[in-house]
């Protein structure tokens, strides 16, 4: 029997254009400032102070991005973000996994209670100073651990990964391992952690670039900037506009100065914005697995 298609009538058309046009102007609304960026970055810091980039780079060069090798708190911060976003998703990914794994088990005494307390914390939260008083109490002020420690663990995360166990991995198979003589060490290491590549990839990912772009736990627990992560000072870069000529080696001429805090605006989101794109790559094929079957009611 041949296939029927239905004949496109005069308003679907013009829907379908109506439709394509507003898809374009939110994709040029998006797209735009992108380009923008990424071309002022690479132009020279006379042609972005007087405001001649607009869609190409202008008279191309590389000085905001060797003068941000150059800015101490820059490198420093860049570091930093590395290490918060490298150990914090360590320690997110373990918890999430070790909190999921026993909540997704039928056979847990106690399951429903300890899932309502942890549901409990998503909604009601002791708020910013009685956390920070805290922080302050634990001796966490002014150290790396702060950044690390009060966001451990997302329960949102934990309720994905307990969902993707109740999915995708059945109680036969425990039984099966459990006549083999395996226990329930060996069982999620050996079995549940192998099975785990989908959920895993999604939690790092989301973990790693929470950590990466944190700045307001930053702002209230830190006052060190040898400890500052690379989103404060973008910060201060851009919204405070405050760049200490003292770090620039070549920076007497206070005009060059200004000039060249308005390139580095630019070149530093750029840099930013790299690490998660190069990764996102890596654990996409996972990524969209274990948001699937992760976000599946169980």
């Amino acid at each position: 029997m041949a296939a029927t298609t239905l004949k496109e009538t005069r308003s679907d058309r013009i829907f379908n254009v109506c439709n394509y046009a507003v898809l374009a102007v939110f994709l040029l609304a998006v797209l735009y400032p992108l380009v923008y960026i990424f071309s002022a970055s690479f132009s020279s810091a006379q042609a972005v102070s007087s405001g001649r980039v607009w869609l190409w780079p202008v008279e191309l060069n590389l000085e905001g991005y060797k003068a941000i090798f150059e800015y101490k708190s820059i490198v420093s911060g860049f570091l930093n973000s590395v290490f918060y976003a490298v150990a914090g998703t360590l320690i997110n990914v373990t918890l999430t996994l070790l909190a999921a794994y026993p909540l997704s088990r039928r056979d847990l005494f106690g399951r429903n209670p300890l899932m309502f307390l942890f549901v409990f914390t998503m909604l009601f939260s002791g708020g910013m100073i009685p956390t920070y008083l805290v922080v302050h109490q634990l001796g966490l002020l002014n150290t790396r651990w702060a950044l690390i420690l009060p966001t451990a663990m997302a329960v949102w995360n934990m309720i994905i990964t307990r969902t993707y166990y109740q999915v995708t991995i059945p109680h036969e198979l425990l039984e099966a391992a459990r006549i083999d003589g395996c226990d329930d060490f060996k069982f999620f290491t050996r079995i549940v952690l192998p099975l785990s590549k989908p959920i895993i990839a999604v939690n790092a990912l989301l973990y790693a670039v929470g950590h990466w772009n944190q700045f307001f736990n930053a702002l209230i627990y830190l006052t060190d900037e040898s400890l500052f992560p690379l989103q404060l000072v973008l910060r201060s870069i851009l919204v405070q506009n405050s760049l200490d000529p003292a770090q620039l080696p070549d920076a007497s001429e206070l005009l060059r100065v200004q000039e060249l805090r308005d390139l580095l605006k630019y070149s530093l989101i750029v840099i930013a914005s790299v690490p998660p794109l190069l990764a996102y790559p890596f654990v996409q094929r996972h990524f969209v697995k274990g948001v699937m079957i992760g976000s599946i009611k169980g």
